[in-house]
Formats: C-alpha cells, structure tokens, sequence
C-alpha cells in the first residue's frame, strides 16, 4: 500500500479499516443472538474473518463448507464437510444461520435457501452478506475471467486459495425477496450499504473515483439499488 493510499485513508475515511463490512455484519448478527443460540456458520471456510468468531457468545457454533480447511476453523465448536445444497445437521437445530459473502457463489440458491429453512428452528434467522449484483464491483466481476479475480485479490493482500468462483444469482433485493417467499421466509430486514471502496485503493485516481461514487451513491436513497452490500434478514415463518 503506497503512502498516498494510506493519506487517503485517513484523510476520507478516518477510522475505517479494511474489514469495515464485517464489522457491521458482526453488528447484524450479534442483534439476533444470546447465551442459549445455536448458530451455523453457512460457508465458515478456514477462519479467515476474525469478525465472525462468535465463540463465547453463544451456546454453540457450528460451520459447513466444502473446503476441507473448515475441520481446522478454530471459530467453530463442530465443523463439517457439506454444501449449503445438503447441509449435514438435522431438521430444526438452529436458531441462526449466517452466510459472510456466500450467496454470490452459490450455483442453486433456491436449493440453500431451502436447506437453511429446514434447519432452522421455527422464528429462526438467516442472516447474510453478500455483494449487490447492481453495483460496479460485481458488474465488472461477471464480465471478467476468475484468474482476474484471483489476480485483483492478489493485489488486494488475499490468497487465491481464497479466491472462488462468482455467479451472482442471489444478489438483488427482487431475487432475495422471490427466494425468501419460494422457500418459507419472511424478509426482515433488506439493506443495501455503500462504504469504503476497497476495490478501487490500488491506485490514487481510482480511489477517488471510488469515493466519489461512494458520495454520490449515499446522498440520495434514490441510488441505494447500486450500492454495494447487500445485507439480509429472513425469518422462518
């Protein structure tokens, strides 16, 4: 990171760091939580996000994801190997399901949305993460290659291990709403959330463009559709 990208950070947003949209995803989260939750972590991967350590403030945390490096998270209490399309816990065992930057990989959302709705115990939260199909990011991401992505990412200080495909299909207020009514849930809470842009920090100009459109996008709710989080809450009916 060059010294102007650092002077840009403090200078246009003191205070944020690069895990600003965690953070408020932890926020989200720990709203719908207690000492007795039962929470699965949908996507928990290696345990790269500290931000979603929630152990000691639940019951239990359990997590799935196909990479085997989820055996070794060591934010989970019980870790399986699974998909969101077949998730290894029984009917009802949860009082909380959370995807961090989930749904933009998944290949049959209508599928995971179910599975979750089953594992979920009646009045249940699904809570998630993901990046808004109609902001630049993810417009540019589908028509680009995955070796960019990885190549971006790479730029960014995140292994390409980390790197997964993208196919956007749950990933506008519209489609969350008819997957959310297709499957049994109720939306709660549909908000979309423009901050720092860390796509754009490469480079000076870029990052101003990126803060410019950032400005722009949160001086009217005119603009909201094209902003970058999507952050969901559903309940189980």
């Amino acid at each position: 990171m060059s010294r102007l990208t650092r002077f840009l950070d403090r200078t246009l947003y003191p205070g944020v760091d690069g895990h600003w949209d965690d953070r408020l995803f932890r926020e989200r989260i720990l709203r719908h939580i207690g000492p007795d939750t039962v929470v699965l972590d949908l996507g928990a991967g290696a345990g790269i996000v500290g931000e979603m350590n929630l152990r000691g403030r639940v019951q239990r945390v359990c997590g799935v994801d196909p990479d085997a490096r989820v055996i070794e998270n060591p934010y989970l209490d019980d870790a399986r190997i699974g998909t969101g399309e077949s998730i290894p816990y029984p009917d009802e065992t949860f009082d909380l399901v959370f995807a961090d930057n989930v749904l933009e990989h998944l290949p049959d959302p209508e599928a995971v949305f179910r599975e979750v709705h089953r594992v979920l115990k009646p009045g249940g939260c699904f809570l998630a993460k993901t990046p808004n199909a109609w902001h630049y990011m993810p417009l540019i991401a589908r028509l680009t290659p995955h070796s960019f992505h990885r190549f971006v990412n790479r730029i960014r200080g995140r292994a390409e291990v980390d790197t997964f495909p993208t196919r956007y299909r749950a990933n506008s207020v519209p489609v969350v709403r008819r997957l959310a009514t297709a499957t049994g849930f109720e939306p709660t809470s549909l908000e979309r959330i423009e901050g720092r842009p860390e796509y754009l920090r490469m480079t000076a100009p870029t990052y101003l463009l990126g803060w410019l459109y950032e400005r722009i996008v949160n001086s009217t709710r005119l603009l909201e559709p094209v902003r970058i989080l999507l952050v969901i809450a559903l309940q189980k009916r």
